[in-house]
C-alpha cells in the first residue's frame, strides 16, 4: 500500500527572485482595478485605441494565414522600415544593427543578457521605471544607483538634474553596463547633447557600455531639428559600446502590441539573433506587419500624438500648479506630470488613499527609486482633457483645498 505526506513540497527559489520587489505600480492599480468610478493615470499608456490603419494591416496578415516564426532578428521589411525610420531621424543606422523585439521590456532584458554576467557593476540612473533597475538583478548583477535631484525652488522648483560629477565618479573601468533612460520615465528629464556628449566620452576610456532607454525620444515638446529629443546615436559610431532601446508603445498608440527594436553596433547583431532565438524565437508575423505600416505612414501617427501629449501637459501642469502644496514643473519629455505633495511622504500609502477615498489613480514616487520617496506619477496621456481637469478636482476636493 501506498502512503502520501500530506505534508507541504517546499521548493528552492533563487534568492534573488524571493528578494525581488513586487511592482509598486501595480500594487496600486491593484487596489483600484475592476472599479469603474476611479480615474485611472497610473499606467504609462494612452486610452486612446491604437489607429485602425494599423489594426487593419494585422488583421489583413492574419487573414492571409500569416501565422508561422519569422526570422529571429524580424521581418526584412520591418527592419528594413525602421532603418529608413532612424536613419531619417538620427543619420544612418543599417539594418546589420537593427533587431526586432517583442516589445521594449524584451528589448530591455535582451540587451542585459547580452551585455552582463553575474558578479558584474552596472550603474544607473534614477528615479527610473523599475524594471530597469529589477533587470540587472535578475541577472546577477551588482547595481549601483545615481540619483537624478530635484530642484525644490526658484524658476525651476519641480524640475528634476543630473548630477554629472556624481555620474562620472560612478563610472569606472569596473563598470560593465550604464543604463539610462532619457526623456525619463517618471520625471519627464531629458538628457542635454552636451551631457551626452560628456558620457559618451567617459564611457569610452572606460570601457563602458551604455545602454540607452530612448523609447520617449518623440514625445517631446522642446524645440528640435529632427523632433525628437537628443539621442545617442546622434553623436556616436555604429562600433561604439552603445545599445538603443525603442518601442512601438509610446509613439504609435501600440502598448499591448508587445513590439519594439534594438539598435546595436553590427558585431552584436548575431548573437543578438542568437538570444532572441533561446528567449522567443520572434516577434509574430501579423504584429510586425502592423509594426511596417506604423513607420510607413508615421506622419499620420505621432504629430498628432505628440500634438495631443503636449496639449495634455500643458492643461493638467498649471492645474496641479495651483493647488496648494503641490510642487510639479512642466517636462520638456515623455508623458507625466511628476509632482511632490507637501506633507505627504509616504508616497504608496497616499497612492492608495487616492484610490479608494478620491476615486483617483496615480503611481508611487518610490515605485522609481528611494529618492522619489513623496513624489506621484501622472500619466498625462488622456484622450479626453476633461478628465485631467476632473481628476484635479477630486484631488483638491481629497486634500479640502
Amino acid at each position: 500500500m501506498w502512503h502520501f505526506s500530506t505534508e507541504p513540497i517546499l521548493f528552492t527559489m533563487r534568492p534573488t527572485l524571493q528578494n525581488l520587489e513586487e511592482s509598486k505600480i501595480r500594487e496600486v492599480a491593484n487596489v483600484g482595478m475592476g472599479r469603474s468610478d476611479v480615474l485611472a493615470f497610473w499606467f504609462g499608456e494612452s486610452d486612446e485605441v491604437t489607429p485602425d490603419f494599423i489594426r487593419q494591416a494585422a488583421i489583413d496578415s492574419l487573414q492571409k494565414g500569416e501565422t508561422f516564426y519569422s526570422h529571429n532578428l524580424g521581418l526584412p521589411e520591418l527592419r528594413d522600415a525602421v532603418s529608413i525610420y532612424m536613419s531619417a531621424l538620427h543619420g544612418p543606422v543599417g539594418v546589420d544593427r537593427l533587431a526586432i523585439t517583442s516589445g521594449g521590456v524584451n528589448a530591455l532584458m535582451l540587451a542585459m543578457q547580452a551585455l552582463i554576467d553575474a558578479g558584474d557593476e552596472v550603474v544607473a540612473v534614477t528615479p527610473v521605471w523599475p524594471n530597469l533597475t529589477a533587470q540587472p538583478l535578475i541577472m546577477g548583477a551588482k547595481l549601483r544607483t545615481v540619483a537624478l535631484k530635484p530642484v525644490l525652488s526658484g524658476l525651476r522648483s519641480g524640475n528634476w538634474v543630473l548630477d554629472m560629477d556624481a555620474l562620472l565618479a560612478a563610472i569606472t573601468p569596473t563598470t560593465k553596463l550604464l543604463i539610462l533612460n532619457a526623456p525619463n520615465n517618471p520625471t519627464g528629464w531629458t538628457i542635454s547633447r552636451a551631457e551626452q556628449e560628456v558620457l559618451l566620452h567617459h564611457c569610452r576610456k572606460t570601457g563602458t557600455w551604455i545602454l540607452a532607454d530612448e523609447v520617449y525620444e518623440r514625445l517631446y515638446y522642446a524645440p528640435s531639428t529632427n523632433g525628437c529629443a537628443p539621442s545617442f546615436l546622434d553623436i556616436s559610431e555604429p562600433e561604439d559600446r552603445l545599445v538603443i532601446v525603442h518601442s512601438f508603445s509610446k509613439s504609435f498608440l501600440m502598448t499591448g502590441w508587445r513590439l519594439g527594436w534594438l539598435v546595436m553596433p553590427p558585431s552584436l547583431t548575431h548573437y543578438m539573433g542568437k538570444l532572441i532565438e533561446f528567449n522567443t524565437s520572434c516577434a509574430s508575423v501579423f504584429t510586425q506587419r502592423a509594426g511596417v505600416v506604423a513607420l510607413q505612414r508615421t506622419d499620420e501617427v505621432t504629430p498628432r500624438v505628440v500634438a495631443h501629449l503636449k496639449a495634455c501637459r500643458n492643461t493638467l501642469v498649471p492645474l496641479l500648479q495651483a493647488v496648494p502644496g503641490v510642487q510639479v514643473a512642466s517636462a520638456d519629455g515623455g508623458m507625466y506630470a511628476f509632482f511632490r505633495l507637501e506633507g505627504f511622504n509616504d508616497s504608496l500609502g497616499t497612492a492608495k488613499h487616492l484610490v479608494t477615498e478620491a476615486g483617483l489613480g496615480l503611481a508611487p514616487g518610490n515605485a522609481f527609486a528611494p529618492e522619489a520617496e513623496g513624489w506621484l506619477r501622472w500619466c498625462f496621456a488622456s484622450k479626453d482633457l476633461s478628465r485631467l481637469s476632473q481628476g484635479v478636482d477630486r484631488l483638491k476636493t481629497w486634500l479640502k483645498v
